[in-house]
């Protein structure tokens, strides 16, 4: 198996590379993200690759880093998701983006890669939540106050800043994220705080 390529990139695909290495072109599939980033051709590149191997082709698929990788075999233990729709995944969010997503249930950013609805974003929110954090450094604080909006158990006040957030235009991660940062940094006082004060507060973070 074929764990990594390093060479010179020949030539582009519309979702390929060649990479010559040593004279040998390997054609090496890769997310939309991963071909953006990479060097144009004539100049070195180094790939992280999965080897998918049938009784009538070999494929080979590229990644910028061994997370982007791991993402793509956890991605395909999901029913209904095969190495096409895990590249798309990937082409819409980055490894860390991703972690977060899934860990805090925002089925809206995952159902935005291509080849994925709103249905499979949900099956893949529900079989990978416990696993997410595991791929990437995710809040345990934003994770608890996600699932707290999200079960309506959170104190009004924080329930309020968060929904005012996302009506400004901001996706529920990012409106989550800020107003667990602000009741992170409040401590004690986080309890006391109004929805006003949250949203002001919360805005100031997000503009950072």
């Amino acid at each position: 198996m074929i764990g990594k390529l390093k060479g010179v990139v020949d030539s582009y695909g519309e979702d390929f590379v060649i990479l010559d290495v040593h004279g040998v072109g390997y054609v090496v599939h890769c997310s939309a993200r991963t071909l953006q980033r990479l060097p144009s051709a004539g100049e070195a590149a180094e790939l992280s690759i999965e080897t998918h191997v049938r009784e009538d082709m070999i494929r080979l698929y590229g990644f910028r880093s061994d997370p982007e990788r791991e993402w793509f075999r956890l991605l395909q233990t999901v029913q209904g998701v095969g190495a096409r729709v895990a590249l798309g995944v990937l082409s819409a969010l980055e490894p860390g983006d991703l972690a977060t997503a899934i860990a805090t249930g925002d089925r809206t950013a995952v159902a935005r890669a291509p080849g994925v609805g709103p249905r499979l974003a949900a099956r893949l929110v529900a079989e990978l939540k416990d696993k997410a954090p595991a791929f990437a450094p995710v809040d345990p604080a934003l994770i608890q106050l996600t699932g707290a909006v999200e079960a309506r158990t959170a104190p009004q006040p924080v329930a309020d800043a968060v929904s005012a957030l996302v009506n400004l235009g901001y996706a529920q991660v990012q409106a989550s994220a800020a107003i667990a940062a602000v009741m992170r940094e409040a401590g004690d006082a986080a309890a006391a705080m109004e929805a006003k004060t949250l949203i002001r507060l919360g805005l100031r973070e997000l503009a950072r």
